[in-house]
């Protein structure tokens, strides 16, 4: 028996001196073991946490892009508990944008006053910018009285001021039209290319007051006055250029005009000396 014991202590003694187990023959000193362990598994926390970050990091991106992608523009969002003036105000726009989509009947030749599309465009043209400022200094040079080039002089004005402040407040606005529409080559030199205010009717507005104020005309002429600038307003509505919403500002916008220019009105003596500027034949020493 003692014989056996010796032999299988022996057998034990060179298994463990193998070098795969030569680890377990060394004890871990008393001092460094417990540091040395947690030593370990703090490293082993640390990189389990960036490991833990990286892996977070492209989940993270990816929910960030399709939380953006899945965002819809801000024009078409709904805002949780509007206000009253909210509601009233986009209920407004939007009935205004229907209406002015079915009056737009005029809009193309395929719509459904399509064939009438041409005399509705002369009629616009007839409170065109160009149309009335061109007229006005054909009339200015064939004019021989002194009022007449007074009320011209100051008519010329207020039709320059009108083209220069609705193109203004138009790039300030940029409101688009109710249908999709490349402005004409006149639009463009007048500066008339977005939809807010309109042009065509704060000009007829104007131009009828001012005329209505310093012509003598019969009763039937001034009817016929205060018709043509509103079928001017409204030409621009059935050619589908503008809004219902554009037109009443744009005949607001010419009343305006129209009292600022009154405020401002240029006196005979004044007309007289723009009118020599302008011929180059005026002389400041004689």
């Amino acid at each position: 028996m003692p014989s056996n014991v010796r032999s299988r202590a022996r057998e034990r003694n060179s298994v463990l001196s193998r070098p795969e187990f030569m680890s377990l023959n060394h004890q871990p000193l008393c001092g460094g073991g417990p540091t040395e362990s947690r030593g370990s598994s703090k490293r082993l926390g640390q990189l389990k946490h960036q490991t833990s970050q990286q892996s977070e990091e492209p989940t993270d991106r990816g929910s960030k892009d399709r939380r953006e992608s899945n965002k819809m523009p801000e024009e078409d969002c709904m805002q949780l508990n509007p206000s009253f003036k909210g509601i009233a105000m986009n209920s407004l726009l939007a009935i205004d944008i229907c209406l002015s989509k079915r009056m737009g009947v005029c809009a193309y030749t395929s719509s459904s006053w399509g064939g009438c599309r041409s005399m509705v465009a002369l009629l616009a043209l007839t409170g065109h910018g160009i149309t009335w400022i061109i007229g006005t200094i054909v009339c200015l040079t064939r004019s021989n009285t002194l009022a007449g080039q007074e009320v011209l002089v100051n008519l010329l004005l207020a039709l320059i001021l009108d083209v220069m402040t609705v193109a203004g407040v138009q790039r300030l606005v940029k409101r688009r039209g109710p249908w999709e529409m490349t402005p004409s080559f006149l639009d463009c030199v007048a500066m008339d290319l977005y939809s807010f205010p309109a042009a065509h009717a704060s000009r007829a507005a104007m131009v009828s007051k001012f005329l209505l104020s310093h012509l003598v005309l019969a009763v039937p002429l001034r009817i016929l006055l205060v018709l043509w600038a509103f079928l001017v307003g409204m030409s621009r509505v059935l050619l589908g250029k503008h809004h219902l919403t554009d037109m009443v500002c744009g005949f607001a916008l010419g009343m305006l005009h129209f009292s600022l220019m009154e405020t401002v009105w240029l006196s005979s003596n004044t007309c007289q000396t723009l009118i020599s500027i302008s011929t180059l034949s005026w002389s400041p020493f004689f």
